[in-house]
């Protein structure tokens, strides 16, 4: 009996342990499953999320290609006009294989100016579980809206003194032949060979699968650049040429310490030779992210600050950032009829396109004057215009100023053929020419930016008030007299294999430019349309540029014929460069008027210079995730 009771005893124990188990397996079971199911729905959900992104990149691509090579709206205005919810335009379909598919098409369009267009498109995404293509009930979804902002915004190329698209090139300088107070960009190799000018400023490479030949965006060697007390000594030095022009030295009780909104309003507009690492931070409502200040050198294997302050001087780097350089999209003038209507837009609606009162509270005396430009006529003895009521030419302009007599300028003009131009200039304006601008003597500001006085403020107030030009050209901007222009100089930096061909985002080739060849004019590229005659007899040594130059192919000719080098205050960008100095030195002043001051905020005179193409997206909202793997679904969130 005894036996008996214990075997009894170990059953009912043995029950007991098996219910547990039992009960820990089905207790362990449910929340595996739960797991299970948690898992498969988070992995639905960043499924979805990434399927929608998949749909928006894809509609904004179809968009924004020939956007950017046309750098005008027809096509997306052609597009997407009209577009809204059960009238969807640029329909895509897609799929990401092994994950799901996404739909997504553009379901609201609008453009409130000329230089904007905002698109709003809806993307689905979706896992195919029957793989037929098609979302169906039961299947898990996720629907996101994006606003997209497509716009024709102020180029970066305009934040250099020195911009080329294709190769950027200085040979033969030495440190005290060549001082370029300015930052200087090229979307491909940057080279300093035979010498080394002296640059004050950051000089930026970058890679570029587009040029021909191929490019792996390098600077080969690091200019000299003045250490910060070189510079400012020669910059408070009475004796130094055209120290008014230069960017003046930073100093902190000026222009704030670093990481303050006084700090962010001037920090591009002066010069810093050691340069840092500044972290991300907020000034005003603004958050600036991360970004270097001073003279950096930047290319295809990062950003470095770096010292060599002479020809034979050590060289010393401080890598400061490793993301490699990305090329900045230049602005495209092919298309004249698009600066025509500019000029007519100028005049015939002055609220957008005309300042009517000076930062400082004085009103602009042309504000409402159409856009032009007004020469002196010594037979009449009177200033004549040009231009006709909508700010255009047809035909050549041909202009000289004097001293007492000046160009008088306002808005952007027009010319369907060839600017030439010398003298002197007054007011602030663009002049645009349908081939060439033929710059055949110095070119000087009756009354010229100065920024030697120790008040910032009051600088910008006097400074936006004097004169500035700009002269951008659908052909060329050609220096000095080209009926005596020979090879190789400058003829054969004009013509390959010195310049070089491309390829654009469709892969379509752009042969290299030659202006040794002829067009429809029956002149040669380099030449004006007007007579050869009249350009010889008007030609002379070109000492100085005031002037903001952009041109679609060549920038180049010969300068300094007559002695005393050449003071370049401005910038010139250009697809291919090929200046040659005949004298020394050669001095070029970055002219921060044309610069953005800060985020979101115009430059100090805004010349209608040509403009970009940019998307940015202003909202990403998320309408829901619909699970039907598991039962669950999300709200929205924005």
């Amino acid at each position: 009996m005894r036996r008996s009771r214990k075997r009894g005893a170990a059953l009912v124990l043995t029950l007991g342990v098996m219910t547990l188990v039992a009960l820990a397996a089905a207790s362990y079971l449910s929340i595996a499953t739960q797991t299970i199911r948690d898992a498969g729905h988070n992995l639905r959900d960043i499924q979805t999320t990434h399927l929608c992104e998949a749909g928006l990149q894809a509609v904004q691509r179809t968009l924004w290609r020939p956007f950017r090579q046309s750098q005008k709206f027809t096509d997306m205005v052609n597009a997407c006009q009209g577009a809204d919810v059960g009238n969807e335009k640029v329909v895509t379909t897609g799929e990401v294989p092994g994950v799901g598919r996404f739909s997504a098409a553009v379901i609201g369009f609008s453009q409130p100016n000329t230089y904007l267009a905002v698109v709003k498109i809806r993307s689905i995404g979706f896992i195919d579980r029957n793989s037929n293509g098609v979302l169906d009930n039961g299947e898990s979804f996720r629907q996101v809206d994006t606003v997209a902002r497509f716009e024709l915004s102020r180029s970066q190329v305009f934040d250099y003194t020195y911009f080329i698209n294709n190769y950027g090139w200085w040979d033969g300088f030495g440190a005290n032949d060549a001082i370029i107070n300015g930052d200087m960009r090229a979307n491909g190799n940057f080279d300093f060979t035979n010498g080394s000018p002296t640059v004050n400023g950051t000089v930026i490479a970058c890679a570029n699968d587009k040029l021909d030949p191929k490019v792996n965006g390098i600077i080969n060697t690091p200019p000299v650049k003045w250490s910060d007390s070189t510079y400012s000594s020669a910059w408070n030095n009475v004796n130094t040429s055209s120290r008014e022009r230069w960017r003046p030295p930073y100093d902190a009780s000026k222009y704030g310490n670093v990481g303050t909104s006084t700090f962010t309003n001037w920090r591009d507009m002066v010069f810093e030779s050691n340069a840092q690492w500044v972290n991300g931070y907020t000034s005003g409502n603004t958050f600036i992210p991360p970004s270097s200040f001073g003279a950096v050198q930047a290319d295809s294997r990062g950003m470095s600050s770096w010292d060599r302050q002479s020809s034979n001087g050590t060289v010393t780097t401080n890598l400061l950032d490793t993301k490699p350089t990305t090329e900045v999209v230049m602005p495209d003038l092919s298309d004249i009829s698009q600066y025509q209507q500019l000029s007519a837009n100028f005049g015939a609606d002055p609220g957008n396109y005309q300042k009517k009162f000076y930062a400082d509270g004085t009103a602009n005396p042309n504000y409402g004057s159409p856009a032009f430009v007004d020469v002196w006529n010594t037979a009449q003895n009177k200033y004549v215009r040009l231009s006709d009521s909508s700010g255009q030419i047809s035909g050549s302009a041909v202009l000289v100023g004097t001293s007492t007599h000046p160009i008088k300028l306002y808005g952007p003009v027009t010319v369907s053929q060839d600017v030439v131009i010398k003298g002197y200039v007054a007011g602030q304006g663009t002049l645009y020419a349908g081939r060439n601008v033929q710059i055949v003597g110095s070119v000087r500001y009756s009354s010229p930016p100065s920024w030697l006085g120790s008040d910032p403020q009051a600088n910008d107030y006097a400074n936006e008030k004097k004169d500035m030009l700009g002269l951008a050209a659908r052909g060329s901007v050609i220096m000095g007299d080209p009926t005596t222009f020979s090879y190789p100089y400058p003829l054969y930096y004009m013509m390959p294999p010195f310049t070089h061909g491309r390829y654009d985002d469709n892969g379509n080739y752009i042969p290299a430019f030659d202006a040794t060849k002829t067009d429809s004019t029956g002149r040669k590229l380099y030449q004006s349309v007007v007579s050869d005659t009249i350009i010889h007899g008007m030609a002379e040594g070109v000492n100085q540029i005031d002037a903001i130059l952009y041109t679609n192919f060549v920038g180049g000719g010969n300068v300094g014929t007559g002695g005393q080098g050449i003071n370049f205050n401005g910038t010139i960008v250009s697809k291919d460069e090929s200046i040659v100095t005949w004298s020394l030195p050669i001095r070029m002043n970055y002219d921060t008027r044309i610069r953005e001051r800060g985020p979101d905020n115009p430059p100090l005179i805004d010349l209608q210079m040509p403009r970009q193409p940019t998307l940015m997206r202003s909202t990403w909202q998320d309408k829901g995730f619909y699970d039907f793997g598991s039962g669950q679904g999300t709200g929205g969130q924005q």
